[in-house]
């Protein structure tokens, strides 16, 4: 009754049994059981998105001279790679990462969700003649993803306990602003350059959230790997999303440059969402494998 040591189990490695289950004990993993259900978690993931990829839009053929369509397959296609990256990665972490991995994955698959819709929207306008920018899509995805993004520099501090509420708002807020006004430009609501201002001085705030304020004090307290990982970040948030409102100032005007925008906003979506979430996992595979080492 009970569980029964196998002699000299520790130096072969073997496990404790259970003399009721005849199986491993519930404090130790098997490995054998994590590949199956990775494999089978990856072939459900595959199944469901390819399903609601094909329900989401309609295949348009994609014409050798549109060299913008072609920027919106190819921003498609990495969001869908990093979504199932990601989901597939959350259960190598330690638990207190798991919702950093899964925020990493909620960005890049409502992003390759409304790519699919975008992309088809760009086709089709293009095969009739000229090409129309997606804007109601974009910002719609961009509300969603964005907020999502700026969330994570609260969430990997808060995952070392380094993060407080008040923190996460101020960065929640400054990114509403960002968007808010940034479409209200671009849609002709509100004149275009004010606009654009405002939105740089959201952006602005939040870079000297993450460079001077309180989520960079609290990197300083966290891990080697949490730290690096916020740099980086806090790089992409710098030079990256710097892209945006060259895109934004294109497209005003007269006379946008449409073409140049939405291959600036696809290139910039496609770099940003997926680098950010590889700064998480990484920062989270250093933290979790530093933790074992300790134990």
């Amino acid at each position: 009754m009970g569980l029964k040591l196998i002699p000299n189990a520790k130096a072969n490695n073997i496990h404790l049994y259970d003399t009721h289950q005849g199986g491993p004990s519930m404090g130790h993993k098997n490995p054998l059981n994590l590949t199956r259900r990775s494999g089978a978690m990856f072939a459900l993931l595959l199944t469901a998105l390819t399903l609601i990829g094909t329900a989401a839009a309609e295949t348009s053929l994609l014409r050798e001279d549109d060299t913008v369509g072609a920027s919106f397959w190819i921003a498609t296609a990495m969001m869908f790679a990093a979504t199932a990256f990601f989901i597939m990665e959350r259960g190598s972490v330690a638990p207190k990462w798991r919702t950093s991995m899964t925020v990493a994955a909620l960005v890049t698959g409502v992003a390759w969700y409304h790519y699919t819709y975008m992309r088809e929207a760009w086709a089709q306008t293009y095969a009739l003649g000229a090409g129309q920018s997606p804007l109601v899509l974009r910002y719609v995805d961009w509300l969603i993803t964005v907020p999502l993004q700026v969330a994570e520099f609260y969430l990997i501090l808060a995952a070392v306990g380094a993060a407080t509420a008040m923190l996460f708002w101020r960065l929640f807020g400054a990114s509403l602003i960002m968007l808010i006004t940034g479409f209200l430009g671009e849609a002709g609501h509100a004149p275009e350059i004010p606009m654009l201002i405002i939105g740089c001085l959201a952006w602005f705030y939040i870079m000297y959230e993450v460079w001077a304020g309180d989520a960079k004090k609290g990197a300083d307290t966290a891990s080697e790997g949490t730290q690096f990982a916020f740099r980086a970040m806090a790089l992409i948030l710098t030079v990256g999303w710097a892209i945006y409102p060259i895109g934004y100032f294109m497209g005003t005007g007269s006379d946008p440059n449409l073409d140049f925008l939405n291959i600036l906003y696809n290139l910039a979506d496609s770099v940003n969402k997926v680098a950010f979430g590889l700064m998480v996992w990484y920062a989270a595979t250093m933290d979790t494998k530093a933790s074992e080492s300790e134990e």
